[in-house]
């Protein structure tokens, strides 16, 4: 056994016994945002033995006040998310799996990107994911760890199928009205806390301390010292997912085709298929005010204003504009449909 996990194994409910398991385990971080470099800090540094990453963003200046992992390098370099944080998650420690997969989770592709995993962590910043993560662990098995942050406020729970209600039976909409860190702002330290508590009970489960898992969802506010704490109960009889067991997100819906990210100003188009980065760099260099080339994506200032970023799985960004129909012109205007 490392002595680097020798202070971790002197906890008594860890133990040898439990670092073995958590060196066992193979967990999941969907979003790789301010909750999800925590989270995978936290992980990494705790000697899980697998972690595989999944983001579809790719660093912004805006977001180092907040995403531990990221520095003004990976904003120099346009790398997407799960590459700058595999790259610093690997020289904290070399000795575990670290897989980086740069996707758009959707009900296509959801089960495939949970195959293996004994534990998913949530690091998204919208409902829309969460409900289809929510869903596929349910159907899959699998237990869920909810976390969310904004403004100074968090909450966070664990879900675990045949055992507690899932998160549908608190949350019926995905509608924030209007509450998003990109709308009224987040401070790091709910971020730390929320991820803090999500990572302590993905280690409660992963060591099997069933008695000491907290049965409840905490909501708690660090700027006005406010704590709730909500017991999980029973599941709702009707909640499409845990009890009817239809799986709502996990339908594939043409909508989400065009989907707005967090009012950020982007609008992501899911694409027909896969691009040749390479083919559309000289494509849109005849067009395009500036463009801009790294391994991972393709980066296109227009003469409109607006920017395109190009993934090689086909999605494309339109940067710039909230519109849907604005996003839609461009997009036809440069890429086609």
């Amino acid at each position: 056994m490392e002595e680097r996990y020798s202070r971790q194994m002197l906890f008594a409910p860890i133990g040898e016994a439990g670092q073995r398991k958590l060196m066992d385990s193979a967990v999941c971080i969907v979003g790789m945002g301010a909750l999800g470099t925590v989270l995978a800090n936290h992980m990494v540094r705790a000697g899980v033995g697998h972690v595989r990453l999944v983001d579809r963003d790719y660093v912004e200046k805006s977001n180092l006040q907040r995403q531990m992992l990221f520095d003004e390098d990976d904003v120099e370099q346009v790398y997407p998310k799960v590459v700058a944080a595999e790259k610093k998650l690997k020289k904290i420690n070399s000795s575990i799996r670290i897989e980086a997969i740069v996707a758009d989770v959707t009900a296509l592709n959801i089960e495939a990107l949970l195959e293996g995993m004994d534990l998913v962590l949530d690091g998204t910043d919208n409902f829309q994911t969460r409900f289809l993560l929510n869903d596929a662990c349910f159907k899959l098995g699998i237990p869920f760890t909810y976390g969310g942050a904004v403004s100074s406020r968090g909450m966070s729970a664990i879900f675990i199928p045949g055992q507690t209600p899932c998160l549908r039976c608190f949350i019926k909409t995905g509608d924030s009205g209007g509450q998003t860190c990109d709308m009224i702002g987040v401070i790091a330290p709910i971020v730390d806390m929320v991820a803090s508590y999500q990572a302590v009970e993905a280690m409660k489960y992963l060591v099997g301390d069933e008695k000491k898992r907290r049965k409840s969802l905490v909501t708690f506010d660090i700027w006005q010292n406010q704590y709730f704490e909500m017991k999980l109960g029973e599941p709702d009889k009707n909640c499409p997912c845990c009890q009817l067991k239809e799986y709502p997100a996990l339908e594939p819906d043409a909508e989400n085709t065009f989907l707005s990210l967090c009012g950020r100003e982007t609008i992501q188009i899911a694409g027909s298929g896969s691009l040749d980065l390479v083919l559309w760099r000289d494509r849109l260099a005849q067009a395009a005010v500036k463009v801009s080339l790294n391994p991972f994506l393709l980066k296109a200032e227009l003469p409109e204003g607006e920017r395109l970023v190009l993934f090689a799985d086909g999605r494309v960004l339109v940067q710039g504009t909230d519109d849907f129909v604005r996003a839609k012109t461009l997009y036809a205007r440069y890429i086609g449909l």
